[in-house]
């Protein structure tokens, strides 16, 4: 009895011995209590939140929209070295897309929206720098040293990626069953998410808007055959039903503010901070007062030192960003250039939504293309789109406007009053009336499109400027650099110690072997 118990124990021993021998160490060390993948909807959120340039920093100096005036909280240089660039959520894209592959098989939203944000953040990358490992990147221990892609070839891909994610977005509508979960852009702000195709046309909107930017970045290159950049801007703009467009400041890719949780940047808990440290640039303010646009008492404080009224144009000064910063300090101090507007900032805590693709700078990319010879189109139409939508984005109406303003009595003592008057005759002026497709109308396009990046969108108002001259950027010792706007980042230094061979040979061939912030890329020659 005893022999026949044994024996079938001393088998399952041996049979579990086995078994223990097939498993690998690393079975053994994966905690089964900790999660070993993230869900796609979970990286979406994450990628979401990244892609968004906050107002408030550098990105606002770097545009000429705002100015500092206290050291203590920062310069006005601009930059001197290495570009941030966004690999790592280049690697949660990735991620999101194999996760979901894994849930739902390769045609789903979240791989549409994955070939958007990889050229969305690919663009981005390379107009801070130029060349970038695009084709060989991202795979890892596979590729540790990816070859670089020359300029070019980054945005012909970056096209080749927003055109396959309108073609697979259209696909996923068609089939009425795909839903996005995480996406706080647009199924949490539309209808409560309750309409998930209705979340699926919005993207649609984006990728499409986001293409006629891309394709307007390259307008020095509008004769180079193979891009087809006149074409291709064509194609969307002559079929509408394929390459849906934003029709409205609804469409919008923006950042919603949320009193409860997510303040805007400036804010009344900052004010003690930023009050006389923080003026508007003479840039974006001197440009708005000197075409008699309301937008300016929206956006700033009267300067009042200067002995003129509250409501005149003349009270709206900027600072120059090449002020040194003592001069600088003395004329805010004396109320001789107007600080960040209030009441708009500082009233409360969300402030404005901020732009990421937005309709208003979509029109004037259109008027734009029309005034180049592009493609067909009233010019002036789009133009007054592209300024009338963002008067809107501002209160600012045709006829009665109230402009409020905070007053300063002593500290921590103020008072709110406001003013209202009539304003109607905005486009009757000679500086705004469109004066056709030709120089003179160009640069009032973009003079427009530049108003209507105003903290938000990055450095694309930055990006306008290298490409354009418009509108003129204001430098000296303030600014740094010798009193010369630098023209590019350099390469991280952690690329030219892991991928140095590489890195170098792309400096070489770009930039004649010198990674100069003054030297001009393949886009703006």
């Amino acid at each position: 009895m005893k022999k026949n118990i044994l024996f079938p124990i001393l088998a399952l021993t041996v049979l579990v011995l086995a078994a223990g021998c097939n498993k690998k160490f690393e079975d053994y060390s994966v905690d089964p209590n900790k999660p070993i993948s993230v869900p796609a909807y979970l990286l979406l959120r994450q990628i979401e939140n990244d892609i968004v340039v906050f107002p408030a920093g550098d990105e606002d100096k770097f545009g000429q929209f705002t100015l500092s005036s206290y050291t203590y909280y920062g310069t006005n240089e601009y930059w001197t070295g290495a570009a941030n660039l966004e690999y790592g959520t280049l690697r949660n894209v990735v991620a999101m897309e194999k996760e979901a592959e894994k849930a739902s098989g390769p045609n789903n939203p979240y791989a549409a929206l994955g070939k958007f944000f990889k050229a969305y953040i690919f663009v981005g990358m390379s107009l801070k720098v130029g060349d970038l490992p695009m084709s060989e990147a991202m795979k890892g221990l596979d590729n540790p040293t990816p070859k670089y892609d020359t300029q070019k070839d980054v945005f012909k891909q970056s096209l080749q990626l927003l055109e396959e994610s309108n073609t697979q977005l259209a696909a996923l509508i068609a089939a009425s069953n795909s839903s996005i979960l995480g996406d706080f852009y647009f199924k949490e702000r539309i209808s409560g998410g309750k309409d998930p195709l209705q979340t699926l046309k919005q993207w649609q909107k984006v990728v499409n808007t986001f293409k006629l930017r891309v394709l307007i970045e390259l307008s020095k290159k509008e004769a180079d055959a193979d891009l087809g950049v006149k074409q291709k801007f064509s194609e969307v703009i002559g079929n509408p039903t394929k390459y849906p467009i934003m029709t409205d400041l609804s469409d919008n890719l923006e950042y919603v503010y949320n009193a409860a949780y997510n303040f805007y940047p400036n804010n009344k808990n900052n004010y003690g901070n930023d009050a006389l440290r923080l003026c508007v640039a003479a840039t974006w303010l001197n440009t708005l007062s000197g075409l008699n646009d309301l937008r300016a008492m929206k956006v700033a404080d009267p300067a009042r030192g200067l002995g003129f009224s509250d409501t005149s144009f003349k009270s709206f000064v900027g600072g120059p960003n090449g002020e040194n910063m003592s001069s600088l300090g003395v004329n805010v101090t004396a109320l001789k250039y107007s600080t960040i507007g209030r009441k708009r900032y500082y009233d409360g805590y969300t402030g404005e939504n901020t732009f990421l693709v937005g309709y208003p700078e979509m029109c004037l990319n259109i008027s734009e293309a029309i005034n180049r010879g592009w493609v067909t189109g009233n010019a002036g139409d789009w133009y007054q789109k592209g300024i009338k939508t963002m008067f809107a984005f501002y209160g600012v109406n045709d006829g009665a406007n109230t402009v409020s303003f905070l007053k300063t009595l002593a500290p921590g003592d103020y008072i709110s009053y406001n003013v209202t008057f009539n304003y109607n005759d905005y486009f009757a002026q000679p500086a705004v009336a469109y004066a056709g497709n030709n120089a003179a109308g160009l640069n009032q396009i973009l003079t427009q499109r530049y108003l209507t990046l105003a903290r938000n969108s990055g450095l694309e108002a930055y990006y306008q400027w290298r490409r354009t001259g418009v509108p003129a950027f204001l430098a000296g010792s303030g600014t740094g650099n010798s009193g010369i706007i630098p023209l590019r980042y350099q390469y991280p230094s952690n690329e030219l110690a892991t991928n140095g061979v590489n890195a170098k040979a792309a400096i070489q061939s770009q930039y004649a072997g010198n990674d100069d912030i003054n030297a001009k890329m393949w886009i703006i020659k």
